[in-house]
């Protein structure tokens, strides 16, 4: 029987960007790191090519590990809280592709596309312990480069945290790298869990990655989360 460990990551980027049902000329975002956006991340610095024929099982590998994503508000200069904020980037684009496969250069259409700002987040991946080790090694040595979502999200601090035996651990490191006491329970912060499509409260995204070299609408799955905020009260978008 393989071993199970916990890898934390910290997300921590001056800009950020997790669409699951971001197409065309609106990029939306999420309000919490996706699925597929953290697989996005791992697979770069795993080196998975999209175009490559083994791609799929490459990711279905890591499909069965469960994710925690918390929100770990910034301090601001005079140690407020800062609150999550959304950023609309207005662009226009010349040379689109049509739906007959075939580009158009004189076509310009407006495109909308939406980031984060201020935000920070942890993740918490459970799983066996080699997978997590092979993700751990290549976050520190990446093939190719890592982003927040978009090529544009950069990370302002190393990705990678910890790999340890229980959550509890990987928990605690995760608030040490983010200037916490260690000790605050998860349920102190704003965080998605996932869960049985049978629980109440339940909400369905397409957001688990089969292959991001794939067919539009045929690159992802569902999964289920639940919203969990904060006990005492956490961060919002404004």
């Amino acid at each position: 029987m393989l071993s199970e460990a916990c890898l934390s990551l910290l997300l921590d980027g001056p800009i950020q960007s997790w669409g699951h049902a971001s197409r065309f000329e609106r990029r939306t975002t999420a309000l919490h790191p996706t699925r597929s956006g953290i697989g996005g991340l791992l697979s770069a610095a795993l080196g998975i090519d999209k175009h490559s024929g083994g791609e799929s099982e490459q990711l279905a590998r890591f499909a069965t590990m469960k994710i925690i994503t918390v929100s770990l508000p910034r301090a601001g200069r005079h140690g407020n809280r800062l609150l999550i904020r959304r950023l609309e980037d207005y662009h226009t684009v010349t040379g689109i592709r049509r739906a007959s496969g075939k580009v158009d250069d004189e076509a310009t259409v407006q495109t909308y596309r939406h980031y984060l700002l201020d935000a920070r987040f942890g993740v918490l991946r459970e799983g066996p312990t080699n997978l997590l080790e092979e993700a751990a090694a290549a976050l520190r040595n990446p093939r190719w480069g890592v982003w927040l979502g978009r090529k544009c999200c950069l990370p302002a601090s190393p990705v990678f945290v910890a790999v340890c035996p229980t959550r509890a651990q990987a928990w605690r490191e995760l608030l040490n790298r983010t200037g916490h006491a260690g000790e605050e329970p998860l349920e102190q912060f704003d965080h998605v869990i996932e869960v049985d499509p049978s629980e109440p409260g339940a909400d369905a995204i397409e957001d688990t990655p089969i292959g991001f070299g794939h067919s539009i609408g045929e690159r992802h799955a569902p999964r289920w989360i639940r919203r969990i905020p904060a006990s005492g009260g956490g961060s919002q978008a404004s």
